[in-house]
């Protein structure tokens, strides 16, 4: 099996800056994890609150602590440091390749997106973001890590495109039909979430979106033999544009 995961993000329109955080670790006994926190607010304050509760996160889960027992860690981090007074959403999907599991941890009220040969499963059950409330929790689900799987992540600026207008993105749906048509491609499904949420949003994002995707799919053979070919080789991708 092999392993895709995408990002796309953007900031809000005329900030500057996302509040939102991406991370990435690997795990201390095999997989990988992935933290995306959603700051209160836009901008630089966001952004601050997202980079304390995502080094939290990253910092718990390299030292082997459990994915639910990292979500709670850093609320409880936030909530002493700031006093109950700032908020943010956290979500953890990780590649646990000891229990051979993909493992999703949600405090949001975004819902997160599972596809497999099955159907597509929604899950949106109630959940408190970190930092304000005494006691709170994540919400845990482990899925069997096989192929195909595609899970889809996001903040909730993704919700709110084209709220201003009257409009706004069907997200199962949207993530059915690119699966139904063209294969769960990660890096397609997060690239066509973000442009259709922009294109809600008139250009001008209304809020921080990230979206993150995640994907198994059964490996590729290589046609064509390389010095690569037979070799476990792990690669990351990234584009990152820099303002003038």
């Amino acid at each position: 099996m092999e392993v895709h995961v995408a990002v796309a993000k953007v900031a809000k329109y005329a900030t500057g800056e996302s509040g939102d955080t991406v991370e990435m670790i690997e795990r201390p006994h095999g997989g990988l994890s992935f933290v995306m926190v959603d700051g209160q607010r836009s901008g630089r304050s966001a952004k601050a609150i997202s980079n304390l509760v995502a080094r939290k996160a990253i910092s718990l889960l390299a030292e082997g602590v459990r994915d639910g027992a990292t979500a709670r860690a850093a609320h409880d981090y936030l909530y002493t440091y700031r006093g109950g007074k700032v908020q943010a959403t956290l979500n953890i999907v990780s590649v646990d390749m000891v229990s051979r599991t993909i493992v999703l941890s949600r405090n949001s009220h975004c819902p997160i997106l599972v596809v497999t040969d099955e159907g597509l499963r929604i899950f949106d059950e109630p959940s408190r973001p970190v930092g304000v409330h005494r006691g709170t929790k994540p919400l845990v689900v482990e899925l069997p890590l096989q192929a195909p799987t595609t899970v889809v992540l996001f903040t909730d600026g993704l919700l709110s495109a084209g709220q201003r207008r009257g409009r706004s993105l069907d997200v199962p749906s949207v993530v059915q039909t690119l699966c139904d048509e063209h294969g769960c491609d990660a890096q397609a499904i997060a690239d066509h979430l973000l442009a259709e949420a922009l294109h809600l949003d008139e250009g001008r994002a209304s809020d921080d979106i990230t979206v993150l995707v995640l994907t198994v799919h059964t490996r590729r053979r290589q046609n064509e033999p390389t010095m690569l070919s037979g070799a476990d080789v792990r690669r990351l991708s990234l584009t990152f544009p820099i303002s003038q």
